[in-house]
């Protein structure tokens, strides 16, 4: 089984090349949405969000909101470190366990679908490091339509992560995403071809 870690700053495309490799037979890890999983209403993880940050970050349901805790902790390294501390051990062994999982069932290819894979130290759970780059302008423009974001919302979120250069530099595979889809189908089929199949 081969372990591929999918990492890439935000709107850079790491997604559409999850997506891809997850049709062309590879079984995806949604860092993501374990992270949803830590917060869950019961969980340690919720329970130690809401005395970190406070009741404000709940939605009338009682779900953790996470637009709301994005607010406290984007552009404040503090907080962002103390979420961090909650989440990341807690997503890491949904991590393990889900790796674990595919290894018994067979599977040949995993992605490990995972903004924050080098943040958060994870690659040495992944076979390859994989990370999806695009140009400044392309994610800009991405976002503020995709997120309903102005650009200086887009430029501070982007600010607050690891640049594309620095996560280059823990690539062994770099995945340029220059905006047009086809072009990016061709280049991920031909690097499972290269370094997947069979």
């Amino acid at each position: 089984m081969k372990v591929i870690g999918l990492a890439g700053g935000i709107g850079a495309g790491k997604s559409e090349v999850s997506r891809i490799l997850g049709e062309m037979g590879a079984e995806v890890l949604n860092a993501d949405r374990y992270g949803h999983e830590v917060y869950l209403p019961g969980t340690d993880g919720h329970r130690e969000v809401v005395e970190a940050f406070g009741e404000d970050v709940l939605q009338p349901n009682g779900e953790v909101d996470r637009r709301a805790l994005g607010g406290k902790v984007f552009g404040n390294p503090e907080a962002m470190a103390r979420l961090n501390a909650i989440a990341w051990p807690r997503i890491r062994q949904k991590i393990e366990d889900g790796i674990e999982e595919q290894r018994q069932r067979g599977t040949g290819v995993v992605v490990l679908d995972a903004a924050v894979l080098i943040e958060a130290g994870w690659t040495d759970a992944a076979d390859e490091v994989w990370v999806v780059t695009a140009p400044e302008g392309d994610v800009v423009s991405r976002l503020q339509a995709r997120n309903n974001l102005t650009e200086e919302q887009v430029r501070a979120r982007m600010a607050s992560q690891m640049s594309s250069e620095e996560r280059v530099k823990y690539a062994d595979v770099v995945v340029s995403n220059e905006g047009d889809l086809e072009g990016l189908q061709r280049d991920i089929e031909k690097l499972w071809e290269e370094r997947l199949a069979g």
